[in-house]
């Protein structure tokens, strides 16, 4: 294998085709497929190889990067790529899996003898276009082609330790993504009182500038939502949706209660169920309203 390895990338959404853009940006040679093939067709002008299945994009692929809706999801498409899949490749698990489902996707690496990484990203649509996603990662730290898709998507690599199948990076994640959710449910609380109060949501932001309670997601989130601008996705509310349940689930799971996080997925129920599941998550600010 060269210093430019040969990458498959499975599931090209917001996040993945971006990723996909990137690593062809970097020099690598990349194949991708996408259940829908028109969400995968515009990266054919970045120079990236659009695949009709998965097995055809990752025929002698080095590595295989799956961005897909669950764990689930990416253990199917694998098993679809199975025939094709090159014994040494590494796999690159960046699905938000969960803690459960990444014990299933690493035995499917051991059986066929691939290098298993459970590798989530932090960050949405923008940082992924610019590249300058963060990435949590579990597996060999010192393996050259993995590494190099890291540096292609982000601007930084977090190693949790681990050889993959214990889950540590997808546990990681799975933490982080929680406090997004607080942050993104609290703007859209905040700003729906706002609106039952009669106050200018401006003031608030007045109140909170350049302070310790003043935050970055305070500001974007709530752009979106006082722009009327929540279609305009960065991370989906349906998405977002089973990344609450998954945490929720891990939580139960080992004896953690989480009140704001079984509230939050509520919220995002909620809010797909009046029609936003496919809007940004900002859009649980709807959930505030009566259906």
């Amino acid at each position: 294998m060269s210093d430019k390895p040969t990458v498959a990338v499975l599931g090209t959404g917001i996040m993945g085709a971006a990723m996909a853009r990137n690593l062809a940006r970097a020099g690598l040679e990349v194949s991708a497929w996408n259940r829908s093939r028109d969400k995968a067709e515009p990266l054919a002008a970045d120079g990236v190889r659009i695949a009709d299945t998965p097995a055809e994009a990752v025929a002698d692929a080095d590595a295989v990067l799956t961005m897909l809706h669950d764990g689930p999801a990416a253990l199917d498409v694998m098993r679809q790529a199975a025939p094709a899949l090159r014994p040494g490749a590494r796999w690159i698990q960046s699905t938000t899996a969960g803690v459960e489902a990444v014990a299933d996707l690493a035995t499917f690496a051991g059986e066929h003898g691939l290098v298993f990484f459970d590798a989530p990203i932090l960050g949405t649509r923008e940082p992924a276009e610019a590249g300058m996603l963060t990435v949590l990662a579990s597996g060999p730290n010192d393996d050259a082609a993995a590494n190099a898709v890291f540096d292609a998507v982000g601007a930084k690599t977090v190693w949790t330790g681990g050889d993959g199948a214990d889950g540590s990076a997808s546990r990681l994640k799975l933490v982080a993504n929680s406090w997004v959710f607080v942050l993104t449910h609290g703007i859209g609380e905040v700003l729906a009182l706002a609106e039952g109060l009669g106050v200018d949501p401006r003031r608030f932001y007045e109140v909170i500038d350049g302070g310790p309670l003043d935050a970055g997601y305070a500001r974007v989130k709530g752009g979106l939502i006082l722009g009327g601008d929540t279609a305009n996705t960065s991370f989906g509310l349906d998405t977002a949706e089973k990344d609450a349940r998954l945490i929720v689930e891990a939580a139960r799971a080992n004896s953690v209660r989480l009140d704001l996080g079984e509230a939050g997925a509520e919220r995002f129920r909620r809010a797909s169920a009046q029609g936003h599941g496919g809007e940004d998550m900002a859009a649980s600010y709807f959930a505030s309203f009566n259906e």
